[in-house]
Order: C-alpha cells, then structure tokens, then sequence
C-alpha cells in the first residue's frame, strides 16, 4: 500500500479501485497493529511476567497478520482490476460472449476469495484482541477494545464485498462455490460479532 494521505486520495477519486475491499483489509491491519501494541506495553513489564510468553506469542501471530492483511489492501484492488477488464472484453460474436462471461466469473471467483479472506483474518484479529484485554496491560485496555471494533468493522466491510462479487456469478458449475461462500460469510459474522461483543464487555469494565 502507497503512505496513508496518498491511499487516501485514490480511495476517495472516481476510480472503483481502492474501495470497500481493501478498506476492509485496512480495517483488519489496524486491529492487528494495535493487538501488537498491547503486547508490546505488556511484555517486560514485571506487574505481567506471568503471561510474558503468552503475550510474545500473541505478538508473533498480531504481527503475522498485520503483514498479510496489508498485502491483501493491494490484492483486493488487483483482484477487482481483474473484473474490470474481463468486463471489456469484445461480446461482438457468440463465442466472444460466452468467453467474456467465462472471464468475468473467473475473475468475479478471486474477488470474492480475496475478502472473504480478509474477513476470516478480521474475525482472527478479533479472537487476538480478546486475549490482549483479558491479559494485556491494562492501562492499554482501551486499544485492545479499539482492535476489536475495527476488525469487527473489517469482517463486515469484508463480507459485504464478497457478496457483492458473488451476486454477479449466476453459473450452475460455480453454485457450490457461492453456497459454500454463504455459508462462510454468516459463519465467520456471528463469530466476529460474539467475539467484540465479549471484548468490549471485558474492556468496560475496566475503564
């Protein structure tokens, strides 16, 4: 991803790409930083030596994932870029339609992949943030209830746009791909919700 201000401005121009996608991702990356955050204010703190190696592990993993949800802010637009340009595809024949609609769902499978990706590293994050207020610093529980509702966002920014891409694949040889999908994207909602919910009950009644 390009610095923040410039990422910024092409999100907001009329170009389709950066959009809700890889905001999504961005979201998630943001959860993940500030889990790592909490670790890092927790570990060599003599008040924590208790759950030192619990949180170094926590950071290894918040790291892990910080890095792979930054990658998937570019992936999701490279993904929808995909679409685009099956979209424009010549459709003069009969054989070119039916290969510009072979194009564009292939291209409409990845796009759907990639945040629905992101959504299962948002509710990850998530299920990370609620360790960090459990057991991280608690002067920084606050961020770790922050990390929680920006993954939280993220999930659902996520599923929103696997949706979307999912809505434009009407093949039969791929109706198992978007009912599975489905199936993924309330699975994976229910979790990132129960699981903020829990952290920010925790997180209140500490602050």
């Amino acid at each position: 991803m390009s610095d923040l201000g410039t990422f910024l401005g092409e999100l907001a121009s009329d170009t389709p790409t950066p959009g809700g996608g890889s905001v999504a991702a961005l979201s998630g990356a943001l959860g993940a930083a500030l889990a790592s955050m909490v670790s890092n204010l927790t570990i060599g703190k003599k008040k924590y030596a208790d759950v030192e190696e619990e949180m170094k592990e926590l950071l290894g993993v918040t790291e892990t994932l910080r890095l792979e949800l930054t990658e998937l802010i570019d992936e999701d637009a490279e993904a929808f870029d995909r679409v685009m340009a099956a979209m424009k595809l010549p459709k003069e024949s009969d054989e070119e339609k039916a290969a510009r609609r072979r194009a564009i769902e292939d291209a409409l499978v990845e796009a759907a992949a990639v945040p629905l990706a992101v959504m299962g590293k948002c509710v990850d994050v998530a299920s990370l943030a609620k360790v960090a207020a459990a057991k991280g610093n608690r002067n920084a529980v606050s961020d770790a209830g922050v990390a929680a509702l920006v993954a939280r966002a993220g999930a659902h920014a996520a599923r929103l746009n696997v949706l979307i891409n999912l809505s434009g694949i009407r093949s039969d040889e791929r109706r198992d791909f978007v009912d599975e999908s489905r199936r993924e994207l309330e699975r994976l909602a229910e979790r990132a919700d129960r699981t903020a919910d829990e952290v920010m009950q925790d997180v209140l009644s500490k602050v």
